[in-house]
Parts: structure tokens; C-alpha cells; sequence
């Protein structure tokens, strides 16, 4: 069975950063994508050219918002939030998908009214899974946690090693 899950920006800048982008590929049985919103707040030359990459390599794939339902809690959830926020939650909700996003507050909220909380990935619910899957150590992820430090995104533990059992 395939799980589908919509992809939010900060978490695909978060993989380009320590330069797993393609691990979304490797992560079966989960299928990610990636709302035109979403492609469309990457602006930086790099980051894109990774996107583009990772998209072009199949391990991500474009979604469109394409339902009436989809469209109209879009437009409300814009109003709250950006865009692609917006996308990703909308198409969560409606299509019964998964959502990874390292948003919180309002955001974080507003996902869990509408899909509940186990159904929002993070970051490092991703990394996990993949050392899960063996596709990286505990190693490896604890110096991705590291770097990521340096760009500003924090996680809570000490070490991958603290959660893998």
C-alpha cells in the first residue's frame, strides 16, 4: 500500500541542505509530492536546480490542487497562512494524504484540527525512517542534525540514537 505524502518547503530545503534530497525516493512504500505552491516558493539557484533534480529523477512528484473541496479550503487556509502551506494542508485534508512540514504554531494547529497528528511528518521523522529502512546510520543523521543546527532548524533530542528502537 502505497502512503502518500504532500511535501512542504521547508523540509525539502531541509533534505537539499545536508544533501539528501533523493532519500524521498528510497522511502517506500511512502510516495512524496509536491504542490506547484510549494515549487514555487524555491527560488534559490541551487535549491532549485536539486528540486529539479530530485523531480526529474522521479523521487518526488508535482500534484495539483484539482478539486472543488481542495480549491475552497485552499482559499480559506491561505488567508491564515502561505501558500504553500496552504497547498499541502489542503490537499492533506482532502485527499486523505500524510503532510511533512516543520512549520508549528498556527500552522501546527490548524493541521491537527484537519488531519490529525499522526499524520504530520517532520524532518526528522523522515531521517529516522530512513535509518529505519538502512538507507543512513544513526551517524550520518546525527551530523545532518548538526548542520541543520547551523541553518537554523533545531530538533529536540540529543542524538538519533535516543529514538531508534
Amino acid at each position: 500500500m502505497t502512503i502518500v505524502i504532500v511535501t512542504d518547503t521547508n523540509v525539502l530545503i531541509n533534505l537539499i541542505h545536508i544533501g539528501r534530497l533523493p532519500l524521498l525516493g528510497a522511502l517506500e512504500p511512502y510516495q512524496f509530492r509536491v504542490p506547484r505552491e510549494v515549487l514555487d516558493e524555491i527560488r534559490e539557484p541551487d535549491q532549485r536546480a536539486a528540486l529539479d533534480a530530485a523531480l526529474v529523477a522521479g523521487h518526488i512528484e508535482r500534484v495539483v490542487i484539482d478539486t472543488i473541496e481542495a480549491l475552497e479550503l485552499f482559499g480559506i487556509l491561505r488567508d491564515v497562512m502561505g501558500r504553500g502551506e496552504a497547498a499541502c494542508l489542503a490537499l492533506a485534508a482532502t485527499a486523505g494524504c500524510y503532510i511533512a512540514s516543520d512549520e508549528k504554531k498556527r500552522f501546527r494547529r490548524r493541521a491537527i484540527e484537519l488531519i490529525g497528528e499522526e499524520r504530520i511528518l517532520r524532518t526528522e521523522s523522515l531521517l529516522l525512517e530512513a535509518i529505519r529502512r538502512q538507507h543512513i546510520s544513526v551517524a550520518e543523521a546525527d551530523v545532518y542534525k548538526l548542520v541543520l543546527e547551523t541553518k537554523r532548524y533545531t530538533m529536540s533530542f540529543s542524538s538519533f540514537a535516543d529514538l531508534v528502537s
